[in-house]
């Protein structure tokens, strides 16, 4: 099945290089361009495309209020978005997974990196590097937001304990497979936990998981390092 794909970017130059790219693959298509984020966000609806690859800075509507328009879209919920900027360090990560981007990528990544993000994000995977990882995790998800729509700690209760062992793995920076082996299960197994607990709590894709695993304190911060 080939994977439909939407480039979001203001710099046409990219939007090609990425698209001869993409295209070259037997199962990925790229179906449109955007130039800045309203674009982006109209195309969308119109393409309905599996991903899409969106810049954060873009004149007038950026990035970022762009995937918080998809992904609050309830008739795109089968849209995933993977964010590729050159700014990975600091609180455009959080809040591009807050925002509901399944992934998020700088824009050095080689490309098979970019590819396999691109079929990782489609498939409902979360993709976080681990300087993003990092950021996220130490420096925002640490701390409230007012404006996030999270589930409560008590909303856990919906999830069996191995759910929440699952989930609790995933948001360490965990790999299906890891988790498996960890669990001595198989990674099928491991998927189905992860996708019962994403349905359970309204999660869009693991991404949101690993948001909803620390703000609701089932998961602590390591403390930095003396």
């Amino acid at each position: 099945m080939t994977i439909r794909v939407l480039l979001a970017d203001d710099q046409a130059l990219l939007r090609a290089t990425f698209r001869i790219l993409i295209d070259s693959c037997d199962d990925l298509e790229v179906v449109a361009e955007a130039a800045d984020g309203a674009e982006a966000v109209e195309l969308t609806r119109v393409h309905q495309p599996d991903v899409v690859v969106m810049d954060i800075r873009m004149p007038g509507m950026d990035g970022l209020t762009a995937t918080a328009a998809i992904c609050g879209d309830p008739e795109l919920a089968a849209t995933h978005v993977l964010i590729l900027t050159t700014f990975e360090i600091d609180e455009y990560v959080a809040k591009a997974v807050r925002a509901g981007a399944g992934g998020f990528l700088g824009k050095d990544v080689s490309t098979d990196e970019l590819l396999a993000g691109i079929r990782i994000v489609a498939a409902g995977d979360a993709l976080l590097s681990p300087v993003a990882t990092r950021a996220l995790i130490s420096r925002f998800l640490v701390s409230p937001d007012p404006d996030a729509h999270l589930a409560p700690p008590e909303q856990l209760a919906a999830l069996t304990t191995r759910e929440r062992e699952v989930m609790a793995l995933a948001a360490h920076g965990k790999s299906n497979q890891e988790i498996a082996e960890e669990l001595f299960v198989s990674h099928l197994t491991i998927r189905t936990h992860i996708q019962r607990a994403m349905m359970k709590l309204a999660a869009r894709d693991r991404a949101q998981l690993v948001v909803i695993a620390y703000q609701s304190g089932l998961v602590k911060p390591a403390p930095p390092p003396a």
